[in-house]
């Protein structure tokens, strides 16, 4: 009884503190008695307090410090000194070590039996704090990183490669697929593990004159993961290769392949590429996380490119184009527009190269130009099939161009990608591309043009003095107010950003609609005209203003807003 006014119970407290009800309360209790389950999970799961609330009420109710893991600095050393398993087991990370105790987050600070076992593994005293148990896990993923356990792997490889004498065994590794034992099967693992756990988008795989180099890119940049003894890259090869379903023979020629992997509770499509190069077979693996959470395009733009966008894809015919290099999301872009277009009483066709996401509802065709299956091709078919959508992966060549111009004329609406640098420039790149300009002029509806630049990591940000050159530029491209008023921040690098000082990626765009004056411009084939009438209608809405936006916002380096302008 004196415990109990000395601690007030979970449910007091936060009845105290505003954040229950005193009947949900009663009912809590009640499903508790009869299912025995923990008071905090029946009221997390009824949605009648957050987690976090939970564990800041636990926190108050035995004298203890909270810490919210999100804006913490976690200590990487510290934390190793329990390892992933233990971490995972005790449900408890350690936050400080200060030298004769230890801090420890813990998610349930009455499970004493965890407490003394961390202590006698620590070999020191042990000081609590409460965490939440989703924070823990996050920060697990986060700060076990695989490195240490790719290297041991790689020489395990190594290793066994050696007692070989070098020799590769094929039809012993093609018998051995399922032997998840094996020490390349634990490599390649291992590393599918960490490049999920860094929202990696490719690994690559490159052989060199004397190792093989294994990089992540990572928000856009690649990053070199581990180095290992040149001797492992066949063995590797190969067994991606058998993965893949590609030829294990041929090491002459390039090749692409598929494969499915599972990492953690994630499941990914993986693209496959090999290339012979001088040292050996180069291998780039494409990662799509097929559970991702998908942005819509509210989410994506700015609320008046957003406007413009929305409502052009709606229109009933016409040719809508995205573009931008490689890798600035023209395809998540598009995919998040098909999302709003797909409904039971409209046909949408795709052809894609490849199909990265499958979309229930739609159907879409794989380009396989080995046996002729072109953009061109598909689309010619396309239009004997009654559609009323249809979505050009890229429109590659002039036969392609003019067959997607064809289609927005005979009453269907294509969404297409260019490779271009700006929107003002693409419809003349389809004037290169032999279209008449009196074809796109009646066709073309509008071009949305974007990048992804990499923001400054929240949990490390701190003020930054620009380098000379890039000072100039920003003063070049903004007011002197704007300078004065700026300030400059850059990521310092913490274990939240993998020592990168960026987390992140968004979106910067600019759009130009279609209006009778450009199309005028475009009929009489007047380049400089068109160009100087699109620049007059984006005005200040363009993608170096939008990308300097973010750098007076803090969001980003000038060093990255400068990428727009490249």
């Amino acid at each position: 009884m004196t415990n109990n006014q000395t601690h007030p119970t979970l449910g007091a407290t936060l009845v105290k503190q505003g954040l229950l009800k005193p009947a949900d309360l009663t009912e809590a209790l009640a499903k508790q008695k009869r299912s025995g389950q923990l008071l905090g999970r029946i009221l997390v799961d009824n949605n009648y307090v957050t987690e976090e609330q939970i564990s800041q009420a636990i926190a108050q109710q035995l004298d203890l410090a909270y810490i919210d893991l999100r804006r913490y600095e976690v200590q990487p050393q510290a934390v190793q000194l329990l390892t992933e398993l233990q971490t995972r087991r005790f449900r408890a990370l350690v936050l400080e070590d200060r030298g004769d105790t230890c801090l420890l987050g813990v998610v349930d600070p009455s499970d004493l039996r965890a407490q003394d076992e961390m202590a006698v593994v620590l070999k020191r005293h042990v000081h609590l704090a409460v965490i939440t148990n989703q924070q823990l896990l996050q920060t697990i993923d986060r700060v076990y990183r695989k490195t240490e356990q790719i290297g041991e792997f790689a020489r395990e490889v190594e290793r066994e490669v050696g007692d070989q004498d070098k020799v590769i065994d094929v039809m012993s590794m093609g018998r051995s697929i399922d032997d998840a034992d094996a020490p390349v099967v634990k490599l390649l693992q291992t590393i599918f593990d960490d490049a999920a756990r860094v929202n990696a988008s490719d690994i690559h795989f490159e052989p060199q004159e004397d190792k093989l180099v294994v990089r992540f890119r990572i928000d856009g940049v690649l990053h070199v993961q581990v180095q290992a003894d040149l001797s492992i890259a066949s063995m590797l090869i190969v067994r991606l290769k058998l993965m893949a379903g590609l030829d294990i023979a041929e090491r002459r020629l390039p090749q692409d392949g598929r494969m499915a992997i599972k990492s953690g509770e994630s499941r990914f499509d993986i693209r496959m590429s090999t290339m012979p190069t001088q040292f050996g077979e180069s291998v780039v693996l494409r990662l799509l996380r097929q559970d991702a959470v998908r942005k819509g395009l509210r989410q994506m733009m700015p609320t008046r490119v957003c406007d413009i966008f929305e409502r052009v894809i709606r229109a009933p015919h016409g040719i809508v184009l995205v573009t931008g290099p490689t890798g600035s999301g023209k395809t998540t872009t598009l995919y998040a527009a098909l999302a709003q277009l797909n409904r039971p009483s409209v046909k949408i066709l795709t052809c894609e190269d490849p199909v990265e996401y499958h979309i229930a509802g739609i159907s879409q065709v794989q380009i396989n130009e080995k046996i002729e299956l072109s953009f061109a091709r598909v689309l010619r078919s396309f239009l004997r099939q009654d559609p009323d959508i249809l979505l050009v992966g890229e429109i590659r060549d002039d036969e392609t161009a003019d067959i997607a111009v064809r289609a927005a004329m005979t009453g269907h609406m294509v969404l297409s990608t260019l490779h271009t640098n700006d929107a003002r420039s693409t419809p003349l790149r389809l004037l290169d591309m032999a279209v008449p300009g009196y074809m796109i002029a009646s066709t073309l509806l509008a071009v949305l043009s974007q990048r992804l630049l990499r923001v400054v990591c929240s949990y490390c940000a701190e003020p930054a003095t620009p380098a000379p050159e890039e000072l100039a530029w920003f003063k070049h491209h903004v007011s002197e107010a704007e300078v004065a008023q700026t300030k400059f921040m850059r990521g310092r690098g913490c274990a939240r950003c993998n020592g990168v000082g960026y987390s992140g990626r968004r979106g910067v765009f600019e759009i130009i609609e279609m209006t009778s004056t450009l199309a005028q411009a475009l009929q009489q084939e007047d380049p400089m005209v068109f160009d100087r009438l699109a620049q007059e209608q984006m005005g200040v809405n363009t993608l170096v203003r939008n990308a300097l936006d973010m750098v007076i916002a803090g969001e980003t380096s000038i060093a990255e807003a400068m990428t727009v302008a490249a």
